[in-house]
């Protein structure tokens, strides 16, 4: 899709001749506009999906995007059902995010006359479209760069990711609204033309060269390669998600297998040795602190756990970088029991708020709302496919919770509030 050359090349690319491409035109644009219109619209629901999957309403220690005062309107209490929802959600986030770069990139390619188009503004319209295109090309790469940084590379923006992204989602999204509502009618109606008499592209827009460069690639041709390039990416990320694909997920940072052999042998995200697990905090002297609303407090050595009733439930393990495993078998004790132990109402369990041993990295505390304690499958598990947890998936005992992201099922449980952020 590169320029062809020319005897006497313009100099400036604000020169109508200075963008010789034949591939560009007004069609080649829209049709890449409506595809992004429907892909982008469904990345910013399951971003917003995901935020809300967070709880950052019910504590400080949930909310790593503080202030954000009327983007947060549309929150709500995250369900236990069905129990693969944020496997869904993010996964489709994340992928999609991923698939769609061949179409962003082309779309990006095919305007880039209109950035250095003079003069900047002929009319009030005009200056509007040209502030909401700027302001789309800007918090389009940033949005993209920052979400692929971070899942390949794992808190390449300690503790900023999250206000980073989400921030950034609200300013691109602006700018998308404005930009579709200026652009959108002249898209619809370049899709229904009929082909016109010059190379199917209706004159003008400032996108079609008035000299093009001899082809050396058809519109439908370039059209092809991005579709190519986005089942390509596709291909080699979506296994991340789906268990028989994993072999496939190349480009994904937990593809290519499962990490090891056992009933402990599936993804991890973070280990023991760099959460500053030492085996002395999970060897014998390891309790389980449990404090009810009242103030009750019970302390729990593994074995006083293992001697109550004991539950198991199928259930995967979904990160925010958009892998997840399949269902795995997880046995330990309801968190409503806990809750009855230390003195709350088991059929109305509170809040909870879980804290962990490990001494480096985010989450180190999480908490869980009232509903997603009362769930049945809600375990603090000490066991995985049969045996005991290994130190990597949270051993001595962690938690596991039906549709919760990974970082609140949180591992190396050293005490449970119950009663903490709910009222």
């Amino acid at each position: 899709m590169g320029d062809g050359q020319h005897t006497t090349p313009p100099s400036l690319p604000s020169s109508p001749g200075f963008w010789r491409s034949p591939v560009r035109g007004v069609r080649f644009t829209a049709v890449l506009g409506v595809v992004l219109l429907g892909g982008i619209t469904l990345l910013f629901v399951t971003g917003l999906v995901s935020y809300a999957a967070y709880n950052p309403g019910l504590a400080p220690v949930n909310d790593k995007t503080p202030g954000r005062g009327w983007l947060g309107f549309y929150l709500f209490d995250w369900p236990t059902d069905p129990h693969w929802l944020y496997r869904l959600t993010q996964g489709v986030h994340v992928t999609l995010g991923i698939a769609l770069i061949p179409v962003l990139l082309a779309k990006l390619w095919s305007v880039v006359p209109r950035l250095f188009a003079l003069p900047p503004a002929r009319s009030l319209g005009h200056a509007l479209e040209r502030l909401s295109l700027l302001l789309l090309v800007g918090g389009a790469l940033f949005e993209f760069v920052t979400g692929v940084l971070d899942i390949q590379l794992e808190y390449v923006f300690p503790g900023s990711f999250y206000p980073l992204h989400f921030y950034g989602a609200w300013v691109f999204l602006a700018a998308f609204l404005a930009h579709v509502g200026l652009r959108l009618p002249q898209a619809v109606r370049v899709l229904r033309e009929r082909r016109s008499e010059r190379r199917g592209e209706p004159a003008g827009d400032g996108l079609d060269s008035p000299d093009p460069a001899p082809p050396t690639l058809s519109r439908r041709g370039a059209l092809g390669m991005v579709g190519a390039g986005s089942l390509l990416l596709l291909a080699t990320t979506v296994g991340q998600s789906i268990e028989p694909l994993r072999a496939t997920a190349l480009l994904a940072p937990h593809g290519g297998g499962d990490p090891g052999e056992g009933p402990n042998g599936f993804q991890i995200n973070k280990t023991a040795a760099a959460r500053g697990i030492q085996p002395a905090d999970t060897g014998e002297a390891w309790r389980l602190t449990v404090t009810g609303p009242a103030g009750n407090t019970v302390r729990l050595t593994r074995a006083d756990l293992l001697e109550l009733a004991q539950h198991s439930a199928a259930l995967p393990i979904a990160c925010v970088e958009g892998w997840s495993t399949a269902d795995q078998w997880w046995r330990g004790v309801r968190l409503r029991d806990l809750a009855a132990l230390a003195g709350a109402d088991r059929d109305r369990p509170p809040a909870v708020l879980v804290e962990s041993l490990q001494r480096h990295g985010a989450f180190r505390s999480a908490a869980l709302r009232g509903n997603q304690v009362r769930d049945p499958r809600s375990l603090l598990a000490l066991e995985v496919n049969g045996e005991p947890l290994s130190p990597d998936h949270g051993y001595p005992a962690r938690v596991i919770v039906p549709a919760a992201p990974g970082v609140l099922n949180t591992k190396w449980v050293s005490r449970l509030t119950f009663g903490f952020g709910e009222s």
